[in-house]
């Protein structure tokens, strides 16, 4: 990756992180809700001074189990929260990857005082104190800075198709070329990224459902259907930015729109089918058992039949031409039938848009 020369160089001024600290406690639930991802219950003690239950709880105890928080034996939630931590926070979620990384855990070890100060060089931010503390216009203003240094840089993307069609990824998922999906080395499954190619200001919304690129000097494999939506194929690879978005079940693609996870109770949709799909979309639907998609209706009231087969491992796909609502009637091998209906909408920056 390489990165921008323009990045204004910030310094704070050392009497800033003087008046009113924020506590831990609140600082990291500042950091977090800025990412936009779930926290999941896992297996992992809790600080002995973080209260089951308490505010902040599930995600100072996800954040601990993967490693974005230190392992000590207490988390000190009221103490005052210094620019240190607080980069360490911040580069952690990010999943800014300048030192060590673990694909298996989708965290960096930031643990050295020189690894902060060298992310802190590289995004020509200037701080004059790590250990001073922080107030909450501090950390507001660090977060600031930091993701606008981000969302400049500049990132190699390469795509991946009929190779891999169809064999499993990272996650679990069988890899569809036709998707809208992206491997990425640290960031979190599920998390939507809008990817931009510098060449021509395109930018397509991918959702990471796989690990890569593992070649020196590319940051991100994009799905064919992603690549070849923002540029042609024979290009092979891209210089572009990404914008981290957030996790797909808090923001998805339009902001807003929820997914309904199962046919019936027994056949479950690999990611679910969507109440609202941005325009230009295409809407994917794969399932653990065999279902048929036996019709569409358009939003002109024209009803077209399909009969269309699905099964473990295939992908149904469907790309809308204009905005309205669509309802698909499917059904199961059993004949338990159900209509879901889609709301397409144009999205801000959709899929395909020239900034």
């Amino acid at each position: 990756m390489r990165f921008a020369v323009f990045l204004l160089l910030w310094c704070v001024p050392a009497g800033v992180f003087a008046a009113e600290p924020i506590s831990r406690r609140d600082a990291f639930a500042r950091v977090w809700q800025s990412i936009a991802r779930p926290a999941q219950d896992v297996r992992e003690a809790p600080y002995a001074d973080v209260k089951e239950g308490s505010p902040g709880e599930r995600e100072i105890t996800f954040a601990k189990a993967r490693g974005i928080l230190g392992d000590a034996e207490n988390f000190r939630p009221d103490d005052a929260v210094t620019a240190r931590e607080a980069l360490t926070w911040i580069f952690r979620t990010r999943s800014v990857e300048p030192v060590d990384w673990d694909a298996d855990q989708i965290a960096i070890s930031l643990a050295e005082v020189e690894d902060v100060g060298q992310l802190l060089q590289r995004y020509g931010i200037a701080v004059r104190d790590v250990d001073a503390v922080l107030t909450e216009e501090d950390l507001i203003a660090l977060l600031q800075k930091i993701d606008a240094a981000l969302a400049v840089e500049v990132h190699e993307a390469s795509l991946y198709s009929e190779k891999f069609h169809g064999k499993g990824t990272a996650f679990g998922e069988s890899f569809d070329m036709h998707a809208l999906t992206a491997a990425h080395r640290t960031y979190p499954y599920n998390t939507l990224v809008r990817v931009t190619n510098l060449r021509n200001g395109r930018s397509v919304i991918v959702r990471i459902n796989d690990r890569g690129p593992f070649v020196e000097g590319r940051d991100m494999d994009l799905s064919l259907a992603a690549f070849t939506t923002i540029e042609d194929r024979s290009y092979g690879k891209i210089n572009a930015t990404f914008e981290r978005l957030g996790d797909i079940t808090l923001v998805g693609r339009c902001g807003n729109d929820r997914f309904v996870k199962r046919l019936t109770r027994d056949v479950r949709f690999d990611w679910g089918f969507p109440h609202v799909l941005g325009l230009g979309e295409q809407l994917t639907l794969t399932a653990n058992k065999p279902f048929v998609v036996r019709s569409v209706t358009y939003p002109d009231g024209n009803r077209i039949s399909l009969q269309d087969w699905v099964h473990p491992g295939e992908t149904f796909l469907f790309k809308p031409g204009v905005e309205g609502e669509y309802a698909f009637t499917l059904a199961t091998t059993e004949g338990r039938m159900r209509v879901l209906a889609t709301n397409v909408v144009v999205c801000p920056d959709a899929r395909g848009a020239d900034n």
